[in-house]
């Protein structure tokens, strides 16, 4: 997990979100990882992250089994080719059972795949530089989205 942050620490531009006890976030998300682009160090109030770490199970969000220690799960959002190249279905229509408590294993999201997010649990030598570049393209996506946002006249 902690070589994930340090990469994703790496990009330009990027803002690596920690919560922590004491601060402004809810007890829920406390140990876990938020990826943004936010070259000015803030976290966008309007924009979602790119990227995430959860370490334990969410009130709708257990199918990963994340509560027992040592588990947790990184999840990306990626465009629609890549998201079909590695799982063989299109993000709307998912139809094929999963075991989205498998570890090393590039999955739907549980319950954002709908929606174009894949997700890993426990990252490991079958697909830890997969994730890596996955990140790295989420990144840069979240970058473009920035500027065409940003653009005069917009």
């Amino acid at each position: 997990m902690e070589q994930i942050i340090a990469t994703v620490r790496g990009f330009d531009g990027a803002l690596v979100v920690l919560p922590e006890p004491g601060g402004d976030l809810p007890e829920l998300v406390w140990g876990d990882a938020f990826f943004y682009y936010a070259p000015d160090g803030q976290m966008p109030r309007t924009t979602q992250p790119y990227g995430t770490i959860v370490t334990k199970n969410y009130p709708d969000d257990a199918a990963s089994d994340l509560d027992p220690e040592g588990r947790w799960r990184v999840n990306i959002h990626v465009d629609r080719a890549t998201f079909r190249e590695l799982t063989e279905e299109e993000p709307r229509s998912l139809a094929r059972p999963r075991d989205h408590s498998a570890v090393d294993v590039v999955l739907p999201h549980p319950v954002y795949g709908t929606l174009g997010w894949i997700s890993v649990v426990n990252p490991g030598e079958r697909t830890g530089d997969l994730v890596a570049q996955l990140l790295r393209g989420a990144h840069d996506a979240a970058r473009d989205r920035s500027a065409r946002r940003h653009e005069p006249g917009r």
